[in-house]
């Protein structure tokens, strides 16, 4: 299965997004933990959608995505991923909260670490995660990008996002 990457300007820095056939695989701020792979091929056309709609979420144009996507991890973290997705927009949840929706509600560490490790950021919305006090905490994009895309979603801009 062919892999293909683009990189993408953002107004919160670049945006690595891959992609194969069978969906969207990759979508990090750009270069915090992950280059393009050996073996990716770099192809603006097939990830033209993904850039479409990241460009209108950061525009405040769009708030859910429809886009094909296949993160790869354990069974666990699959099903952190699935509850991410189904976040309303605008609103946040806590690691422990998450974890009880789960069914497991001792299990916040491990949430916090499949979340952490989610391979779709934005898209799979883990910025929406936050602590149990309400702070922010925890955003391998770092901590600014994870308040400038929760204010959009609150208020429909963002003072760390310019368009």
């Amino acid at each position: 299965m062919e892999t293909v990457f683009t990189i993408m300007p953002s107004p919160l820095g670049e945006l690595l997004l891959a992609r194969h056939e069978e969906g969207v695989t990759f979508v990090e701020f750009h270069p915090t933990r992950k280059i393009p792979e050996v073996g990716w091929r770099r192809d603006e056309v097939a990830l033209a959608d993904v850039v479409s709609q990241l460009s209108a979420y950061f525009a405040g144009e769009r708030r859910e995505f429809d886009l094909p996507l296949a993160p790869q991890g354990t069974p666990f973290q699959l099903r952190v991923w699935a509850a991410l997705e189904t976040l309303p927009y605008g609103e946040t949840i806590s690691y422990g909260e998450l974890a009880r929706q789960l069914g497991d509600g001792k299990a916040v560490r491990a949430v916090g670490a499949a979340n952490g490790r989610n391979p779709i950021a934005i898209i799979i919305p883990c910025h929406r995660v936050i602590g149990s006090d309400g702070s922010l905490i925890g955003y391998g994009g770092g901590l600014e990008r994870k308040e400038a895309l929760l204010l959009l979603e609150r208020h429909g801009r963002s003072p760390l996002i310019q368009k």
